[in-house]
C-alpha cells in the first residue's frame, strides 16, 4: 500500500517567522530528498519524502501578509485548505532567494574535463567499475536476453503481469516461446490523452528491427477526453473525429503482427503497455537499460542525441512522433547490445548531460539578456557568497522544473519558462503542465495599478485601523465614582491590556480598553457583557464603524480557520509563572503538543496569557471545558478557541505598538483613490482565490503545495510576506 506523505510544523510565536533561507531549505529537501546534500528542514518535517508526487509553489507576485488579512474573507478557499502558515521575511530579490543564487551558472563552472568536445571524453578504466551500467551488467558483451527485464524487475517497475491486481481484462500478446539472443526486436511507442478513465491510447507505432514502420495508427478513446495533451502527443480533437479504430482493434492487430518470440523495446515501456492494456513477457526498457544511480533515468531525447547523434522531439514540431520515438528506443537497445556495457559506460553520459545543461544555460542567458526581464540584472550579479541552486540538481536527475507566470522570474534557463498575459492563461497552462512536472513554480499577480506604493500604504492604514477596532472594546456605563482598579483587574483577566482610558463625553462614564490580542477582546465581549463590574451592570461592545459591520463574520471565520484547529487561548495567568511552571500545571491535559507564552517584543517580559496546541481537535475541546473556571496559583483562568495564534499574533503586536504613540484609537483617513478601486480589488482577489482552489484540486495526492505572499521590501517600505503550506491528501485538504 502506498505510504502517504505528511508534514509537521510547530509554528507558534517566534518560531512562526521563517527566513528565505529556511524556505529554500524546505523546497530543496522536498525536491531532492537526501540526494545532493539536501536535509530535513530545521523548522518543519516532511514524512515519507520519497513518496511525494511533486512540489508546487504558487507565488502571488508583490503581495504580502497585509493583503491576505485585508482580504481574509475573499481568500475563502486558501484559508480553508492549508493549516500550516508562517510569516515570511521579505526579500529585495525574491526569485533568487526562492531557488538560490546558483541559478547564475556560467559556462566556466563546467565540471573538470568537460569541454566543447566533451562527447569525446574518455573515462579512466578505474572509474568505470563505479559506473552503474558496469555494476549492473558487468564489462563483457552479452546477448539481448541478458538485457530483458526479469519478472521481478517488471513487477518493481509497474509492468502489467498476468494475474496482477489491476490487470483484469488485459489481453496477452501470446508471445510465449522461449527467447534467444537471435529473437526479433520490435520498437513500440504510444501517445496518450487524459480521459475520464485515466490515460488512454490515441496513437500507436510499431517498428521492426530494421526500423521500418509496421504500424502507425490513430485510436479513438473509449471515454470522454479531458485533455488531448497536444503539446506532447500532437493529437487534436479534429484529428480523432473521423477515427473509427478502437483499442480492441489495435490489440488484435498487435497479436497478429508479433511473432511468438518477439522482444518489445521502448522507453518506459510499462506506460505504453498499461495504456494498451496488454501483457507481454519479454521487454527491454531503455530508460532502465542505460542505468543511473538512485533510480534516476535519462530522457529518450537526451539518449538519442548523446548515443546515436540524432535529434528527436524537436520543439518546432507539434508533439512527439511515436514512430520516431519507437525507432530511437530500438536503435538505442541495438547499440547497447552490439557495443556492450563498457563502450556505453565510456560515453560518460552523466558528464555529457551536465555539459548539455550548462551549454543550455549559457545559450538561454545570451538569448534572455537583451530582453531586460525584470529580475535579469539582479540574477546576473552573483553575490560574493552564493548558495547552490537546487534547480540544476533537478536537471541532473532528468527533471526540468516548470515556471509559469507573467514576470521574468527565471533568467537561468533552468526552468521551462512560459510567460502568459493573464492569470486565467497561467491557470490553463498550469492545469495542463503541472501534472507532467515534478517541481513547478506558478506565479499569479494582480494588475500593477493595484500594487502601487501609495495604494499599498493606504491598505496598511486600513488594516491597522480595523485591527485596532477589533482589539478595542467599550464597557459601561459605570457609576460616577467607580473604582478604576477593579475594572482593570476584571478586564485584565481576559488578557494583556495595552491601554485603558475613561470616556467622559457620555452622560455616565464608560471605559475604552485596547487589548494586545484578539482573543482577549473577544473573551471580554463574550464573558463580561451583562456582568456586574465595579458595582454596575455593564454592556461590553466593540466600536461601531463602517469597517466593523462585518466584525462578527470575521470572528466566526477566524474561529473556523483550519490553522486554529486544536489551539486554545488561556488568560488570567499570574506573571510570576514561568514557562516551566505552566508546562507542569498543564501536563495533565491529554495530547498537549506545544505551549506558547507570548512576550513583550520590547521588554521580553511574558504576558498574562498563553496558547496551547493539541495533537487532536477533540483534546482541545476537552481542555477548553476543563480549564474554564480553573484556579491556578490563586488566579481564575478564562479560555476560548484561538483566533490568531502563531505568525498573526506577532504581526498584530507589531502593528499595534507601531501605532501606540498616536493615541488610543485610529480613525479612517479619507483615501479616495483606494476606496475607488478596493471593491474591484476584492473581486480580483476572490477570482485569484478560485484559481488557486482549481489548481489545488487538480494536484495528485501526496503533492506538497506552498503558497507564498512574498512580501514587499522597497524604498517605499517593508511588509512581511506570508506562507501557507500542506501536502494534499485524499480528502482534498492539506495533510497535517
Amino acid at each position: 500500500q502506498e505510504k502517504s506523505c505528511h508534514l509537521s510544523a510547530a509554528l507558534l510565536g517566534e518560531d512562526s517567522e521563517i527566513s528565505q533561507d529556511q524556505l529554500y531549505e524546505l523546497l530543496k529537501y522536498a525536491a531532492l530528498g537526501k540526494c545532493h546534500n539536501a536535509a530535513q528542514p530545521s523548522w518543519c518535517r516532511i514524512y515519507h519524502q520519497s513518496h511525494l508526487a511533486g512540489v508546487v509553489v504558487v507565488v502571488l507576485h508583490e503581495m504580502s501578509q497585509l493583503h491576505f488579512y485585508r482580504f481574509y474573507l475573499q481568500f475563502k478557499h486558501l484559508r480553508k485548505i492549508f493549516r500550516h502558515r508562517f510569516t515570511l521575511a521579505p526579500s529585495a530579490n525574491f526569485p533568487t532567494s526562492l531557488y538560490g543564487e546558483g541559478a547564475n551558472l556560467k559556462p566556466q563552472n563546467s565540471p573538470q574535463g568537460v569541454t566543447s568536445t566533451s562527447s569525446e571524453c574518455i573515462t579512466k578504466s578505474s572509474d568505470l567499475q563505479c559506473d552503474p551500467i558496469i555494476q549492473r551488467y558487468g564489462d563483457k558483451k552479452q546477448g539481448l536476453t541478458s538485457y530483458t527485464l526479469t519478472l521481478k524487475e517488471q513487477k518493481e517497475n509497474d509492468y502489467p503481469i498476468e494475474g496482477s491486481p489491476g490487470c483484469q481484462g488485459y489481453i496477452s500478446t501470446e508471445c510465449d516461446q522461449p527467447r534467444t539472443d537471435s529473437s526479433p526486436l520490435f520498437g513500440l511507442d504510444c501517445e496518450m490523452c487524459l480521459t475520464a478513465k485515466g490515460n488512454e491510447v490515441t496513437r500507436v507505432s510499431l517498428v521492426d528491427a530494421r526500423g521500418q514502420c509496421l504500424l502507425n495508427e490513430l485510436v479513438k478513446p473509449e471515454s470522454t477526453v479531458l485533455n488531448y495533451r497536444t503539446r506532447f502527443s500532437g493529437i487534436t480533437r479534429k484529428m480523432l473525429l473521423p477515427v473509427k479504430t478502437r483499442l480492441s482493434d489495435i490489440q488484435t492487430r498487435l497479436k497478429k503482427m508479433l511473432p511468438h518470440d518477439a522482444v518489445l523495446v521502448g522507453h518506459s515501456l510499462n506506460s505504453d503497455l498499461q495504456a494498451l492494456e496488454m501483457i507481454h513477457p519479454s521487454v527491454i526498457d531503455t530508460s532502465l537499460l542505460f542505468a543511473r544511480n538512485e533510480g534516476r533515468r535519462f530522457k529518450l531525447k537526451f539518449l538519442a542525441k548523446a548515443v546515436l547523434g540524432k535529434e528527436i522531439q524537436c520543439e518546432q514540431k507539434l508533439g512527439h512522433d511515436p514512430t520516431e520515438d519507437a525507432r530511437a528506443a530500438l536503435e538505442l537497445a541495438q547499440f547497447f547490445i552490439e557495443q556492450g556495457p563498457t563502450k556505453v559506460a565510456e560515453l560518460n553520459l552523466e558528464m555529457l548531460l551536465t555539459a548539455e545543461k550548462l551549454a543550455e544555460v549559457s545559450q538561454n542567458n545570451a538569448v534572455l539578456q537583451p530582453q531586460g526581464c525584470r529580475f535579469q540584472e539582479q540574477l546576473n550579479e552573483p553575490p560574493p557568497l552564493s548558495k547552490p541552486c537546487f534547480l540544476d540538481c533537478l536537471q541532473v536527475t532528468g527533471q526540468k522544473p516548470l515556471l509559469l507566470g507573467r514576470q521574468g522570474l527565471d533568467s537561468s534557463g533552468l526552468c521551462q519558462s512560459n510567460l502568459s498575459t493573464s492569470n486565467k492563461q497561467i491557470l490553463q497552462r498550469a492545469l495542463e503542465d503541472v501534472p507532467l512536472s515534478k517541481f513547478s513554480i506558478i506565479q499569479f499577480s494582480l494588475d500593477p495599478e493595484y500594487l502601487a506604493s501609495h495604494l499599498h500604504a493606504g491598505l496598511y492604514e486600513k488594516v491597522r485601523s480595523k485591527l485596532t477596532d477589533m482589539l478595542t472594546i467599550y464597557a459601561g456605563p459605570f457609576e460616577e465614582n467607580f473604582c478604576m482598579k477593579s475594572v482593570k483587574k476584571e478586564f485584565g483577566r481576559c488578557g494583556p491590556i495595552q491601554s485603558l482610558t475613561v470616556v467622559t463625553e457620555t452622560f455616565q462614564p464608560y471605559v475604552c480598553i485596547q487589548y494586545e490580542v484578539l482573543e482577549a477582546a473577544q473573551l471580554a465581549v463574550e464573558s463580561l457583557n451583562g456582568a456586574e463590574v465595579a458595582g454596575s451592570c455593564i454592556k461590553v461592545q466593540r466600536p461601531v464603524t463602517a469597517a466593523m459591520l462585518d466584525c462578527n463574520v470575521l470572528i466566526k471565520e477566524l474561529d473556523l480557520d483550519v490553522e486554529n484547529e486544536g489551539v486554545i487561548y488561556v488568560a488570567g495567568l499570574k506573571k510570576s509563572l514561568t514557562e516551566t511552571d505552566l508546562q507542569e500545571e498543564f501536563s495533565q491535559l491529554k495530547d498537549l503538543e506545544t505551549l506558547f507564552l507570548p512576550k513583550d517584543l520590547q521588554s521580553g517580559k511574558h504576558r498574562n496569557c498563553c496558547f496551547l496546541k493539541f495533537q487532536k481537535t477533540q483534546s482541545a475541546v476537552d481542555a477548553l471545558e476543563a480549564i474554564n473556571g480553573w484556579t491556578m496559583k490563586g488566579s481564575k483562568l478564562r479560555s476560548r478557541n484561538a483566533l490568531a495564534p502563531g505568525h498573526l499574533w506577532r504581526w498584530i503586536w507589531q502593528m499595534n505598538h507601531n501605532n501606540g504613540k498616536q493615541g488610543k484609537h485610529i480613525f479612517y483617513e479619507k483615501m479616495e483613490q483606494l476606496s475607488d478601486c478596493e471593491q474591484d480589488l476584492r473581486k480580483k482577489v476572490k477570482k485569484l482565490d478560485h484559481h488557486i482552489k482549481k489548481l489545488y484540486r487538480s494536484l495528485q495526492n501526496n503533492t506538497l503545495c506552498v503558497v507564498l505572499f512574498p512580501g514587499v521590501n522597497s524604498t517605499h517600505g517593508s511588509q512581511s510576506g506570508l506562507g501557507l503550506m500542506g501536502i494534499k491528501d485524499d480528502g482534498g485538504r492539506s495533510a497535517c
